[in-house]
């Protein structure tokens, strides 16, 4: 089996799934109508929270399963469930979660996966199944469901960043693992390598997070101006 290699055939090849998905929930919602974006927000839903007891099942018939796949606590976990009950429940809090974190964080390992297997090993079906399903819903949620950010939203989005980080941090320190990338660089190129060595770009990782929470919140504080 070949190597996994950033915009190779196979990595364009499910961005543009990821892209031709989340055009067809859109016209769902805009032309078709309600029921049918109800039907595709289900749908999508029921992904999302399968995806981590996929992996397990996946990861252990190839063989593969480790501790640091075997709990759901990556970040992209946690924006994978809360993007999950966002589109089952519409609630607006789920919603705001699931569009900062899928968009600061599970987008970039969408354009720069931490992969070394390619098509069609497991872990690069359940990660783009995975992290697609993320970008989708979050931008879903801002557009067809129109569950804009609200006031203050930066501030409550850095303290859940904060929480995340002190209990998976814990979990790392107890279980020898690396969730969330807490205590060594992702395999392949990623933002982090721009950050510095361990522990500086851990910290550095938080003001990255306040700036793009920032720039997203950005269009949303504009329309909230009286």
């Amino acid at each position: 089996m070949s190597a996994f290699a950033i915009f190779g055939q196979t990595h364009l090849s499910a961005l543009a799934a990821v892209i031709l998905i989340g055009g067809l929930m859109a016209v769902a919602a805009l032309r078709i109508g309600d029921p049918w974006q109800r039907r595709s927000e289900h749908l999508l839903a029921l992904l999302l929270f399968a995806i981590w007891p996929m992996r397990i099942v996946g990861y252990s018939i190839a063989g593969s399963l480790t501790l640091d796949d075997a709990l759901p606590l990556h970040y992209c976990d946690i924006a994978a469930i809360t993007g999950g009950l966002a589109l089952w429940t519409r609630r607006h809090a789920f919603c705001e979660v699931v569009y900062f974190f899928g968009l600061a964080g599970t987008l970039q390992g969408l354009i720069t996966p931490p992969l070394d297997v390619d098509w069609p090993h497991p872990r690069f079906i359940y990660h783009f199944l995975w992290h697609g399903g993320v970008v989708i819903a979050a931008i879903h949620v801002v557009t067809a469901m129109r569950h804009a950010p609200r006031a203050g939203a930066i501030l409550r989005m850095m303290g859940w960043t904060a929480l995340y980080g002190g209990i998976v941090g814990l979990i790392n320190a107890l279980l020898h693992t690396n969730y969330g990338f807490l205590c060594f660089k992702p395999p392949s190129p990623s933002l982090m390598d721009h950050l510095g060595p361990w522990p500086w770009y851990v910290a550095a990782l938080a003001g990255v997070a306040w700036v793009f929470y920032t720039v997203l919140d950005l269009p949303f504080w504009w329309q909230r101006k009286p």
